[in-house]
């Protein structure tokens, strides 16, 4: 029997938004339901602000920015220290209410904050990150010097399934380079959010410099159109993604916009097959599939394949399924029931496509959590790359097996695809790996690393319709996005006046 370590709080709570350092209610009357996945039933209820409730929000971040600008970096640096302490000691807390709305099981939401936490270490040393460069005497009794300063207020507008974690892809960096800033989180699973900028607040961020508006689209317009706003973050599927870039430069701003994925692994004939599969599982299955780094495609090369879709029929069978709090689980459910039908519909249209779908997760039912919105996994074989499923992004625990005769097919099959995230290689031969990494247009590479996710050190971002702009997120990528680079030239006078001079300036 599959019974839940806590028994779940049905009350439905009151979400607000978070403005000027207090929870505030919603103006606009309208609002959204918050889900228990697990249970699929109603747990909270989410404001969705009007264009004013943002604008007043944009108001006071715009009237926080210039005293947090002047704050040194070393001052700003230790607020991240407090912050980075406070997640820690608050760690359960967050994984828990993650798995409360999003349905992905706790332990997996405890790696989701650890991988924000990561960028928050990141954004403690700023003092160092913003150093800009001094060269002398670059004409006589010239020098020159640039320094690195914050744009103004910036926006994220983030997804449902991290949400923890991209939103600390964002304003840790964004904090930390002295910017105030105005997050839009997912409506689908909110709390988080809020309870971030309570730490924050705690670790003794002014009030003003972050906010949390909660909304749908007309939040989103309103962000994307104000004047006040420096820079806007995104993360989400690319038809958004393309329009919030498309949007928002057309309004003069700067703009980060990740779009959707389809991830592949290439399984060379030499590969660890155990390794192989056991990547597969974890990155296929794991989180339910919603994760913009999912594999989504395994690709078999040459004769492996057969052995492979056994292999992972096998353990996509066996998957631990229950609500998310049993720490034995290995898939929770998906967000919401609309997901799942859309998730479920893509298993139909694969069949209809005429893929052979080798283990069908539909209609799987947890005992005592028989309303939750639960989906085994799913495995196909002999994906075509005109199908659908293999096209689009599903999100969803669905994994689809390309065969290729050989090393050339698969690397062009994936550079055909629409997307460049992430992409993973298995093998045991390095000159394959080697050749693989140069010429694959992805993004974000992995040998023998199923989910190649970047430390915070280095940028998070992928190629083509994976990613709309011209910096990636967190890393140095994320400290040169979220400052404007300022070059200063000096001479101090001599004493000697040569006057006007109306030639173009050159050292000497």
């Amino acid at each position: 029997m599959n019974k839940p370590l806590e028994q779940p709080d049905l009350q439905v709570k009151a979400i607000h938004h978070w403005v000027n350092g207090q929870e505030v209610a919603g103006a606009s009357g309208r609002h959204g339901d918050v889900y228990n996945p697990s249970l699929g039933r109603v747990s909270g209820r989410v404001p969705y602000a009007s264009s004013g409730e943002v604008a007043d929000a944009v108001a006071i971040a715009h009237a926080a920015f210039p005293r947090w600008a002047a704050t040194p970096p070393l001052r700003r640096a230790r607020v991240m220290f407090r912050f980075k302490e406070l997640i820690e000691q608050n760690m359960e807390s967050l994984a828990r209410l993650i798995s409360s709305e999003h349905g992905k099981v706790v332990s997996d939401a405890r790696g989701e904050v650890t991988r924000g936490l990561e960028v928050v270490e990141f954004a403690c040393g700023i003092p160092h990150l913003l150093k800009g460069e001094y060269s002398e005497q670059v004409g006589t009794g010239v020098d020159s010097f640039s320094v690195r300063q914050p744009l103004g207020v910036c926006a994220g507008i983030t997804p449902f399934n991290f949400p923890t974690m991209v939103p600390m892809w964002m304003f840790p960096v964004a904090l930390a380079c002295g910017n105030s800033f105005v997050l839009k989180p997912s409506e689908r699973d909110p709390s988080a959010s809020v309870f971030l900028a309570k730490l924050l607040k705690e670790a003794g961020l002014p009030d003003g410099v972050f906010n949390v508006m909660h909304g749908e689209k007309e939040a989103v317009d309103a962000l994307l159109h104000d004047p006040r706003i420096a820079a806007i973050s995104f993360v989400g599927s690319t038809p958004i993604a393309e329009y919030i870039y498309r949007t928002g430069t057309a309004s003069g701003k700067r703009v980060q916009a990740l779009g959707g994925a389809k991830n592949h692994l290439v399984v060379m004939p030499d590969a660890d097959l155990d390794q192989a599969v056991d990547a597969l599982t974890g990155a296929a299955y794991g989180s339910a599939g919603e994760r913009c780094m999912a594999i989504s495609v395994a690709v078999a090369v040459g004769g492996v394949a057969d052995a492979l879709v056994e292999r992972l029929a096998q353990r996509a069978r066996g998957l631990k399924i229950n609500e998310g709090s049993d720490e034995q689980a290995e898939m929770g459910p998906l967000v919401t029931r609309a997901h799942l039908d859309k998730v479920t519909g893509y298993v139909g249209k694969g069949v209809e496509e005429g893929a052979q779908l080798v283990v069908d997760g539909r209609g799987v039912r947890v005992p005592g959590y028989e309303e939750g919105f639960f989906l085994g996994g799913c495995l196909f074989d002999h994906v075509r790359p005109q199908m659908s499923i293999y096209k689009e992004e599903i999100f969803g625990p669905v994994l689809a097996v390309v065969r290729v005769p050989d090393f050339d097919s698969a690397v062009n099959l994936i550079n055909a695809h629409e997307y460049g995230n992430g992409v993973s290689l298995f093998t045991r031969d390095g000159d394959a790996a080697r050749e693989f990494s140069m010429r694959v247009q992805i993004g974000m590479v992995g040998i023998n690393v199923p989910i190649p996710v970047p430390m915070a050190f280095h940028s998070f971002g992928g190629w083509k319709r994976s990613l709309f702009g011209d910096h990636y997120v967190h890393g140095p990528e994320g400290v040169r996005f979220y400052t404007h680079l300022k070059t200063v030239t000096t001479r101090w006078p001599t004493g000697i006046r040569k006057g006007a001079e109306f030639v173009m300036p050159t050292m000497k």
